[in-house]
């Protein structure tokens, strides 16, 4: 059976995609929330987890979605509200974007970059 190994110049290449990938992750959570949250308005976190899930197939623990969004609400880009949850009278928070935030992801959207050949735009 043949050495199935990858070559040292794969792994490299291997560990350089990766390490962009956990870049470009970070980078685009705040306009991907952002977008979510404006298509949904107002949107529950749990929508939000959804969304992400479904149109990326990022993997992004509940306490890391807790700080992006706080981070979003205290930067003045999100906008939260506490509602009672139906049935359970319990209390959970609903996004809205603020104008700060439409204009935010206005700007990015506008200066995203569409690769040639890229089927995904």
């Amino acid at each position: 059976m043949a050495d199935r190994r990858p070559t040292e110049s794969q792994e490299w290449v291997s560990e350089r995609i990766d390490s962009w990938i956990e870049t470009y992750k970070k980078s685009m959570l705040t306009p991907v929330i952002l977008a979510l949250v404006a298509a949904q308005q107002p949107a529950t976190i749990a929508n939000v987890a959804e969304g992400i899930a479904s149109t990326t197939d990022w993997q992004i623990t509940e306490r890391g979605l807790y700080r992006t969004i706080r981070r979003l609400r205290d930067q003045g880009l999100l906008i939260s509200t506490d509602v009672d949850s139906p049935r359970t009278g319990a209390k959970r928070q609903e996004l809205s974007l603020t104008p700060l935030g439409v204009q935010f992801l206005s700007g990015v959207t506008a200066n995203l970059v569409a690769l040639p050949g890229d089927t995904n735009s």
